[in-house]
């Protein structure tokens, strides 16, 4: 407010002092010159009067003289008064339409416009800083859960075009600086309804300096960057960042996974994708042979040293090895566009091939050169850009690396639903039959949609029901949890990923587990069973019904004739 108020005094001055003075020069003229009544007598306007002609006067709206008609000296002064004042209100005007179109006068408007906006919100929210391809895909997701969300983004284009998204709910947007404290702030960074921060700015200082930003202004908020520099990593973690995302190490750990664990790396596949999406195959990336790398950046580092720890023999092509590095073993100086370049890599024995420089057309060119040349090579995709997705979607490839998706499922999970990222890290030791017998049990109840996932508190506000039930005493297990509230004789379709009591996590927790007030659970299936679960953990007849088999009477009525009978 400080600085619109500033704005339009600094502009304003000029007009307000010619319009002050323009007034009090009609004014005195009109108080100064004499007049002549109907009788012949002299009078002399008054400032009250002389104020009020000259306001009508000067707007040209013109009521008539007053209070007597005028003599030729009042005529010929008001006439003068006349084009004096239209000429200082039409500078005024012309000031204030200037000042309206003022780029620095409108972002003021905007700034208070958006703090009032977040100062009012009610519900959780989470910053979002960048509004990239990233940033896009996560407020998307975000939104389409009821979650609410707040944009910080340094390009007035991005802004322009969030607020043409068709969203769930409204998202306010700052064309700002994220690590400008006072941008921070108006975002809401002290709000007590912030639930955390989001760094997704492709560039590492940007994150780096947002991350310090709100750990200093609010060191209790959870604060999850983006980060493709092991020097920014370390740094930003040494400051206390709760989450670094990499899509590079993301991505090459997916891939550790699918040569490991193929059915562990379906279920992150199915548990981390977009909800009622259709269900993926499982993957097999072949281990018995050589692959080939084209691009020795962070993402063919990233690739290349997974493969390596794998065992498997790899050919590395790159354009700029002075930049980049070279590595151990074989290795070709080129694109990897040209077929001279793939055949000096051993393509036609090749078993696999990483298409991973950081440009789009360059990655398609490979692909297509080297399925020419060898058509059964497992493909392994990288996509920087959004907007070339119809061209990718055309193509034949095994697995596909966008950076922007990785990180967005991964961002969403961490604030969304953070029981799945524990219970994938606990998934970890697990054996690869464990995974395929999960897989079975997922696919049995979701069929050939992706599932949901959704978390259970045990607490008087989650579970009003469940907790008066467990205080009166009776044992309530996870099997009356599992049944549908209309028939209890039907299980919901879902399965029961993981169980936490205090610090202990219980993976796929047996029906007959007793629950306790203050325990979590974590659930995966479809969409309608979090619904039917949720209406029995609240309501004390439902309870009944799924404990006794029997339904209790609802209302004064039905009980007084339940009493009777």
């Amino acid at each position: 407010m400080k600085n619109i108020l500033y704005i339009v005094m600094r502009r304003m001055r000029a007009p307000l002092i010619l319009l002050i003075s323009a007034y009090s020069i009609a004014m005195m003229g009109l108080v100064l010159i004499p007049g002549e009544d109907p009788n012949g007598n002299v009078w002399h306007m008054d400032f009250l009067h002389a104020f009020y002609f000259v306001s009508f006067m000067a707007s040209t709206t013109g009521f008539g003289e007053i209070p007597y008609e005028f003599t030729a000296a009042q005529r010929l002064w008001v006439t003068i008064t006349i084009y004096l004042t239209v000429v200082v209100w039409l500078y005024s005007i012309g000031t204030i339409i200037s000042l309206v179109q003022d780029p620095a006068f409108r972002q003021a408007l905007r700034e208070r416009r958006f703090a009032a906006q977040v100062k009012r919100l009610r519900e959780k929210f989470y910053i979002i800083c960048g509004y990239g391809e990233t940033g896009r895909e996560l407020v998307h997701s975000l939104t389409c859960q009821d979650c609410r969300a707040v944009v910080v983004e340094e390009s007035r284009e991005r802004i322009n075009a969030l607020q043409m998204e068709s969203l769930p709910s409204y998202v306010p947007a700052l064309c700002g600086d994220a690590g400008n404290p006072e941008h921070m702030l108006m975002a809401g960074l002290n709000h007590k309804m912030c639930a955390g921060v989001v760094a997704l700015s492709r560039g590492n200082t940007v994150n780096l300096k947002t991350a310090i930003t709100a750990k200093l202004l609010n060191n209790n908020v959870k604060v999850i960057c983006r980060a493709d520099s092991y020097d920014v990593e370390a740094n930003m973690d040494s400051f206390g960042t709760d989450h670094i995302v990499d899509p590079f190490d993301l991505f090459s750990s997916y891939l550790a996974t699918a040569f490991q664990a193929p059915c562990l790396y379906l279920i992150q596949e199915w548990l981390l994708g977009n909800f009622d999406s259709p269900l993926k195959d499982p993957l097999y990336p072949p281990k018995e042979g050589h692959w080939i790398i084209c691009g020795y950046g962070r993402f063919g580092k990233a690739v290349y040293k997974t493969l390596y720890s794998e065992g498997i023999e790899t050919a590395v092509i790159e354009m700029a090895p002075e930049r980049t590095g070279q590595p151990k073993g074989r290795f070709v100086k080129g694109r990897g566009t040209e077929a001279v370049t793939l055949k000096e890599a051993g393509v036609e024995d090749a078993i696999g091939l990483v298409a991973g420089t950081d440009d789009d057309v360059n990655n398609l060119s490979i692909i297509m050169t080297a399925q020419e040349l060898n058509p059964d090579l497992f493909v392994v995709l990288r996509q920087n850009r959004q907007g070339n997705h119809a061209l990718f979607d055309v193509v034949k490839k095994d697995m596909w690396m966008h950076p922007s998706s990785i990180i967005a499922n991964r961002i969403r999970m961490l604030l969304s639903s953070p029981m799945l990222a524990k219970f994938l890290e606990q998934a970890q030791g697990n054996s690869d039959e464990w995974a395929c017998n999960l897989v079975s049990r997922i696919a049995a109840v979701v069929e050939d949609r992706a599932p949901a996932v959704w978390e259970v508190d045990v607490d008087a506000v989650s579970a009003p029901a469940y907790c008066r039930a467990i205080n009166e005493g009776k044992d309530i297990k996870l099997i009356n949890l599992l049944r549908m509230p209309r028939n209890r004789k039907r299980k919901l379709l879902c399965v029961p990923l993981m169980h936490v009591r205090g610090e202990n996590k219980t993976l796929l927790p047996e029906p007959d587990l007793s629950l306790k007030v203050g325990d979590k659970l974590l659930f995966c299936g479809r969409s309608s069973s979090d619904g039917f679960m949720r209406w029995g953990m609240q309501n004390d007849n439902i309870l009944s019904y799924l404990l006794t088999g029997k339904t209790q009477p609802e209302g004064t009525v039905w009980k007084w004739l339940a009493s009777k009978g």
